[in-house]
């Protein structure tokens, strides 16, 4: 047989892996509840970000589900079904952290832009997501138009090619699960605000205040989708006093 390229396993889908491994062995039986992440994450030796990567990804398979306040529960042994991409997907804080890196350098090269359109446009993009928050509408489309922007001042294409793929991944399986935990008005006008920081420091023409402000704004975008979910919540709940 030909010799076949070898591929490098994301570490996410290792964890899950072996995760679900346990679960089809019987480790952790159907209506049981799994050990709290950072345990997970100790006894793997990995971070707990790869850790809920992993959890997520068992969740779009239906193997196990995240309960509110509670924690995480096994619904099946075997996996319920197969989401299109969820194989092959990025893991969505993985997609973050590599945002942070690339866009805060590009948020610099904005604010030394001689590009007259960029304010105006950069303000529209912020009336589109306030916009689409008072409809009770994910504003996604403006805030994927505020950073594609901020990109496209770059006047490199080939960078805009990556910003455009990596934000487009928040249409996947994986991050689609793992928005649904905490993504609600309060998280979206907090973004809202992050972006508008940004968009100020392009304005002063600020390389070093605009490149910050976006790692920042990213950041926290990361810690919003690391702590605001409910099996977060639920250890935190365990920890507090009665």
């Amino acid at each position: 047989m030909p010799i076949q390229t070898i591929e490098p396993r994301r570490l996410y889908r290792q964890i899950a892996d072996q995760l679900r491994g346990l679960i089809q062995g019987g480790e952790f039986p159907v209506g049981s509840r799994l050990p709290p992440e950072r345990d997970l994450a100790l006894q793997l030796g990995v971070s707990r970000p790869s850790v809920r990567e992993a959890l997520i990804a068992l969740e779009v398979e239906g193997l196990v589900e995240v309960r509110m306040g509670s924690g995480i529960y096994v619904t099946a042994r075997d996996a319920a079904r197969r989401v299109e991409g969820a194989e092959t997907a990025h893991g969505p804080l993985e997609i973050i952290r590599a945002r942070q890196l690339i866009e805060s350098e590009l948020a610099a090269v904005a604010a030394a832009s001689s590009d007259a359109s960029l304010l105006p446009d950069l303000e529209e993009t912020l009336r589109e997501m306030e916009a689409d928050i008072a409809r009770k509408v994910l504003p996604i489309r403006g805030d994927r138009n505020f950073h594609l922007r901020v990109a496209q001042a770059s006047e490199n294409s080939a960078l805009l090619a990556v910003v455009t793929e990596l934000f487009d991944e928040r249409n996947g399986p994986l991050f689609t699960a793992l928005g649904s935990h905490f993504e609600r008005e309060p998280t979206w006008h907090a973004a809202v605000a992050e972006h508008r920081l940004v968009l100020q420091a392009i304005a002063r023409h600020e390389p070093d205040a605009a490149r910050a402000a976006m790692r920042g704004h990213l950041q926290r975008s990361h810690d919003r989708f690391a702590d605001n979910w409910p099996a977060a919540e639920a250890e935190r709940l365990a920890r507090s006093p009665a």
